[in-house]
């Protein structure tokens, strides 16, 4: 048998070390990035907590933005959904909808943290219809367009109701 030259073995033992300080190092990596990981998780908890707390403290001023859109006194009721979303540009949105009806007439609030107003609502076209103000248009633009938005009958006479046009 041969013996191993002292320089193969030198070049094995450099290899072998320099593979076990990589796996060491990675090692140490891979544990900071989960304590990293772990204190971003919590930060953005603690920020969905003030979120959510926000959101309750402007629900009240949310359902007063949109009954004063309601020249017609449409709302009976408004339900807040109880997810609250923070999206990328920081702002708090809350979801909901009115009269218990999530499928026809929902809107979306959007919040400033701690600017104490509502920085802006969209909603359903179903609800937009029922906030506009038909004063600015002659009666054949809004029948055209009645007719032409509920073309069944009792959509229509529905949406008269709710617009206070029909009792």
């Amino acid at each position: 048998m041969k013996k191993p030259m002292p320089s193969k073995l030198l070049a094995f033992a450099i290899v072998l070390l320099i593979v076990m300080i990589s796996s060491i190092f990675e090692i140490v990596k891979t544990s900071d990035t989960s304590v990293d990981k772990k204190y971003i998780t919590n930060k953005e908890k603690s920020e969905q907590v003030k979120a959510e707390a926000y959101v309750e403290e402007m629900k009240p001023k949310i359902e007063e933005e949109l009954r004063k859109e309601d020249i017609h006194h449409f709302i009976k009721a408004v339900t807040f959904e109880d997810k609250v979303n923070i999206n990328p540009m920081g702002r708090i949105v809350v979801n909901g909808y009115i009269n218990d009806n999530p499928d026809k007439f929902d809107f979306s609030a959007a919040l400033i943290y701690e600017s104490n107003k509502v920085d802006g609502i969209s909603y359903s076209q179903d609800v937009s219809d029922r906030f506009r103000d038909w004063s600015e248009y002659s009666k054949e633009v809004k029948d055209k367009y009645i007719k032409t938005a509920y073309p069944d009958k009792k959509e229509r006479e529905q949406y008269l109701r709710d617009i206070g046009e029909l009792k």
